[in-house]
């Protein structure tokens, strides 16, 4: 685990304001560029990105507890899973288990918040990706958690709907993305803008 990152979001949860949406992932979610998207998508609603690298679900209750759980957050994104397909290959009962663990712990710590399990992006057809995925929607669903789900490429240009938002603001809506999205198009907007 990386403690100069844990580290570093811990300084920086000093200076965030909660009750915004956080991801909380790992892999290439490290790199998810939220200012630009936040922009580009005229979105309102405070962005934090929490990922850890190489985060296994095996950790993810320590690391929540101590970069996430201080945002009390009012949508939390987990993309976990990447980091532990070796781990779920040998053991998916334990990695459910981990992974029920992590929800438990979080509405434990906040009760409004709403949970959106995001699945792993399988364009290859990776079989061991295709059954970490039913996994992981069996768990939100179970869990009543939100699913998300990115495991297809999706016709989605954002470039079009980019210039959508542009012309309903240019019409004079101010803040034409004021009220909340359906969770979906969130998950989209983050996971799949290179897509």
């Amino acid at each position: 685990m990386n403690e100069t990152e844990i580290k570093r979001y811990k300084d920086l949860n000093q200076l965030a304001e909660p009750n915004g949406i956080v991801i909380f992932g790992s892999g290439k979610d490290v790199n998810i560029p939220l200012g630009e998207l936040r922009q580009a998508f005229a979105f309102e609603p405070k962005m934090y990105n929490r990922s850890i690298l190489s985060l296994s679900v095996k950790d993810a209750v320590s690391v929540y507890e101590e970069c996430v759980a201080s945002l009390t957050p009012e949508t939390l994104l987990l993309h976990i899973g990447e980091a532990d397909l070796d781990f779920f290959a040998e053991n998916p009962t334990e990695f459910d288990n981990k992974y029920r663990e992590l929800i438990t712990c979080i509405k434990a710590q906040n009760k409004k918040c709403c949970i959106a399990v995001v699945s792993l992006k399988n364009y290859e057809a990776n079989p061991r990706i295709e059954e970490m995925n039913k996994h992981l929607k069996y768990i939100a669903e179970s869990e009543q958690c939100e699913y998300g789900d990115i495991t297809e490429k999706k016709v989605w240009n954002p470039k079009s709907t980019k210039e959508a938002v542009s012309f309903v603001y240019s019409m004079g809506f101010m803040h034409p993305l004021k009220n909340k999205r359906p969770l979906y198009d969130i998950v989209k907007m983050l996971f799949c803008y290179e897509s």
